[in-house]
């Protein structure tokens, strides 16, 4: 035995300490007040440690997939767009605003530069108006209570995600709002069903969340948002690691102004091939269309497939 081994505790009481009442009690008092007394779940300060980042990334995997299966949601359409594309009216005023402001300084170039932007904008805002539509057009027929399929889904905010939620709103039907919280974007848009408003960390689960259940993915005219969404659906779609979905261009002349795919294609960095992967439409009634028309002939298609060599001998063994 070592030296250290025989040493006692100069610290050890000279009476037993659990004789004192009052020192039981306060024990007691400090045991259930302690951190580690509280179930793991409700402990909040547990969860958010940075060792714990994997518990919550499973949370927000799984509590938007409950409730979504709980609302017996099958099947969803993607709608992204502009956070700064409002309706007509809002729009006028952001211009009235931004001229006022410039008037006022005549020499402030940055000034006279969000005027500029504003007219901008004021063009844009009839897909305020048409993303509306869309969302009315694509959720009136396709929610039975017993299953519900094209689900309009948008990221939450302002713009045209807002008029996309409306307009499943204005026709008394569900739409889903996977929200992030932003800088500039502290809360969800008044229209989203509230059992399927959901608020995330991770931008990567929320985008899992936007695909999985994916019919459709429409792109109204937006910003680096939504050219992020729309780049990874095409590559998601380029390598198959989705399943097929079409992906629609809302405003032909907005996006063959911002991309030239053709020459994507030119240069050889994408097959030809790929600039199927996605299609135009310029009205709320064709964007829809081209859904329907897709998942019709994806359906049409696995019908003509041959059956299972087993399934289409069974006769010759069951005689």
């Amino acid at each position: 035995m070592s030296d250290k081994a025989g040493q006692r505790c100069d610290r050890i009481p000279a009476s037993p300490l659990g004789n004192d009442v009052s020192l039981m009690v306060t024990n007691l008092e400090a045991m259930l007040a302690s951190p580690s007394y509280i179930l793991a779940a409700d402990d909040h300060e547990l969860l958010e440690r940075e060792e714990m980042r994997s518990v919550r990334i499973m949370l927000e995997l799984q509590k938007p997939e409950l409730a979504l299966q709980e609302e017996k949601i099958h099947s969803t359409v993607i709608v992204f767009g502009g956070t700064q594309i409002v309706e007509q009216g809002a729009a006028e005023r952001r211009l009235a605003d931004a001229k006022r402001a410039a008037a006022a300084k005549p020499a402030d170039t940055a000034l006279a530069r969000e005027v500029a932007r504003s007219e901008q904008l004021l063009g844009l805002s009839h897909f305020y108006d048409e993303a509306r539509e869309f969302a009315r057009l694509v959720s009136i027929d396709h929610q039975c209570e017993s299953r519900r399929d094209f689900v309009v889904v948008t990221g939450g905010g302002p713009g045209i995600m807002e008029a996309a939620n409306r307009g499943a709103f204005d026709v008394g039907c569900k739409s889903i709002g996977l929200n992030i919280r932003l800088p500039s974007e502290q809360h969800p848009n008044p229209f989203i069903t509230p059992e399927l408003c959901f608020q995330f960390r991770y931008f990567a689960i929320r985008k899992f969340h936007f695909i999985l259940r994916a019919a459709g993915v429409v792109l109204f005219p937006g910003g680096f948002g939504t050219l992020d969404e729309l780049f990874e659906a095409l590559t998601l779609r380029q390598t198959h690691r989705m399943q097929p979905a079409p992906i629609v261009l809302y405003g032909r002349d907005y996006w063959k102004n911002i991309i030239d795919f053709r020459r994507l294609a030119d240069f050889g960095v994408i097959a030809d091939a790929h600039l199927d992967l996605f299609t135009y439409a310029d009205t709320p009634e064709a964007a829809w269309r081209t859904i329907v028309d897709f998942h019709e002939r994806q359906q049409k298609a696995q019908k003509a497939e041959p059956l299972p060599e087993a399934i289409e001998h069974e006769d010759e063994l069951n005689p």
